[in-house]
């Protein structure tokens, strides 16, 4: 429908994305964040040097294209090693080294069904990270906020 010149659709920018806001629900992340004073408000502190790290590594793994992709092709159903090499035209070695990564940062969990293994997200949350960031990348950027 068209409104003062202007396209709009029935849908809201979480619905086009298929990102309802009740698929993910977060546990209260603000229980375990201290703010820092004013002067330094965007600065968070998860509590320990410790989970900084975890929280750092866990964005480096997610943050590479093609284990990107690998995480992209597990949250729908269990896949296998062959199957997501064949999506995403890699070697089945390279896969495989992305995997051991995503294993071990707990991003992903493996199944074994007799000879073969399949992967799939860990949990929810993982879903929920990747349809929150998804979220994000789709919103307008508004000029006069990003200045």
């Amino acid at each position: 429908m068209i409104v003062d010149g202007a396209m709009v659709t029935s849908k809201s920018p979480q619905e086009e994305l298929d990102v309802t806001p009740d698929k993910c629900q977060h546990m209260n992340i603000y229980s375990k964040v201290v703010m820092m004073p004013a002067k330094s408000r965007n600065v968070v502190s998860l509590g320990s040097n410790d989970a900084v790290v975890q929280l750092a590594d866990l964005f480096r793994v997610m943050g590479d294209p093609t284990r990107l992709r690998i995480i992209l092709a597990c949250l729908d159903e269990p896949i296998s090693v062959g199957e997501i090499a064949e999506q995403l035209s890699q070697s089945p070695s390279l896969v495989s080294h992305h995997l051991r990564l995503l294993k071990a940062t707990r991003v992903l969990r493996a199944e074994r069904r007799g000879k073969q293994i399949f992967y799939s997200a860990l949990d929810e949350h993982i879903r929920c990270v990747i349809d929150d960031v998804v979220a994000h990348v789709g919103e307008p950027l508004d000029i006069e906020e990003a200045g």
